[in-house]
Parts: C-alpha cells; structure tokens; sequence
C-alpha cells in the first residue's frame, strides 16, 4: 500500500511538471541582480512633465520550494501631480527559471482608487490553471478559477518572456498570441513586433532598440496598453516604455542598468 501511495505521488508530480514544461521558455536575456532605474513622464494638459521614478529588479528565490525568478516593478510619484494623479504602483511575479510563472501581484494607487490583483498558478493534468483574486477600492474581495489547455500569463511574466524572443528573421507586423490574466479576467493579449528605432535614454546615451507594442483585447477589439522599446543586442533591456492609463498616458526613460548579462551591442556612438 506505501508502495502505490509513493507511486500516485510520483505520477502527479510528473503530470504537473509536464503541464508545466508545456510552457517553458529559454531564458537568454537577464540573470540574477539586475537592477534598472527609469524617470517616469506624466502627459499632463498636453505637456510631458517628469511625475516620478520606476525600478525593475529581477533576483534569484523560490517560491514555495521552487527555484524561481523574482522581479518587482515599483513606480513613485514625485508629489508634483499629487493634487491631480497618484501613481503608486507595486508589481510582483515569481517565475520559474524556464519562465514558467507561478504567481503575480499588482498593487495600484492610480488616482484615488487603490486595487489589488492577484494571480495564482497550478498546472493539473496537463493544463494551465489559474486562481484570480481582486480587490476592489471599497475593500471587496472576488475570487475566480479557470483552466485552460494553454499557458496563461500575466502582464511580468509576459515581458521577461518577451525579452527572450529572437527577433531574427522577423518582419515588421510579425506578433505573438497569448492569453493574459489579472485579477479578474482573461483575455488575449500579443506582442508586435514594429521594427527598429534609435531612442536616446535618461542616461545621455542613445540604443539601437527594437519596437515592441503590447495589446489587449476589450469585447473584441485591440486595445494597446504599451509600447516598449529594448535594446538590440542579447539583454533586450527596455530603454522606453509608452503607458496608457486609466486617466492619460505616461512614458519611462531609462536612467542606469546594473548586472546586465551580456555586453550592450546596441549602444550608438
């Protein structure tokens, strides 16, 4: 009897694990330690006023016993445009080190609203599920679950996986198809690919840098929520992102990088 409990156990750990190899990817763009500063830009009465600072730092961690990646994405106001917008945001995702994602957290002050989206992942049988948690500005709690054949992603998970792709060969128009979860829905999602750019960086440098464009889609229409720029070499570390908001849009300008994993190719002299 210990003999064929031992042997369910082991044969649900290898269905999860090969639910969850479905939807490995090769990491070859960042490692454990990086850390990226940016200036944020608030669009304020058709005028750019620099509203804030962001951070992105990617660690090597675990995530309930899993070697995993874990990266966090912190936005600050400068108090400037507090009277007028907040932007206080606070995003979190564990992904294994094949890029699989385990969980994702979003914290959003965006003017006086303040919400909380949570993701949870589990690859039963062969399948992506998710558990979404959400926590609306009053206070409410909603839970749902859903299971779908693909993988899923939320919107960290997607672009450390975006920064992997090899772009070779690519045409302009070229995009991949995804599902992206947040706290409360699911939906399609893909990235576009548009081409190349030379973009000059809060550092005083400029980079070659490939156009990326992330969509998604709202009751059948493709609605884009960003545009990112990254550089065009082996890091693909974003130097520009363009933001749509919920009240206007904002932009972020690299200003330092440290504990790339490869040499910057890209940078123009």
């Amino acid at each position: 009897m210990k003999q064929l409990k031992t042997y369910i156990l082991s044969l649900l750990m290898l269905l999860a694990l090969d639910a969850s190899a479905q939807c490995t990817f090769n990491n070859t763009a960042f490692n454990s330690g990086e850390y990226l500063t940016y200036n944020l830009y608030y669009n304020w009465k058709f005028v750019w006023v620099k509203a804030g600072t962001a951070s992105w730092y990617t660690v090597a961690s675990t995530y309930h016993g899993t070697p995993a990646y874990r990266a966090s994405l912190t936005t600050r106001g400068n108090g400037r445009l507090d009277d007028y917008f907040v932007l206080r945001d606070t995003l979190l995702c564990y992904d294994t080190k094949d890029l699989v994602p385990l969980y994702f957290r979003k914290g959003a002050r965006e003017g006086k609203r303040y919400t909380v989206d949570e993701v949870f992942y589990s690859y039963p049988n062969g399948k992506a599920k998710i558990k979404q948690h959400r926590i609306d500005n009053d206070g409410k709690h909603h839970w749902k679950e859903k299971t779908q054949n693909d993988c899923v992603f939320d919107m960290m998970s997607i672009f450390l996986r975006a920064r992997s792709f090899n772009t070779s060969g690519w045409k302009k128009g070229n995009f991949v198809n995804f599902s992206i979860a947040d706290g409360n829905s699911l939906s399609p999602g893909r990235v576009i690919y548009n081409g190349k750019a030379t973009i000059k960086a809060d550092n005083g440098r400029k980079y070659r840098c490939l156009q990326l464009a992330y969509d998604e889609q709202e009751k059948g229409k493709w609605k884009n929520i960003a545009k990112f720029y990254v550089t065009d070499d082996a890091n693909h570390i974003p130097i520009r992102l363009d933001m749509s908001l919920k009240f206007g849009s904002a932009k972020a300008f690299l200003v330092s990088m440290k504990g790339v994993r490869s040499k910057i190719t890209s940078e123009v002299k």
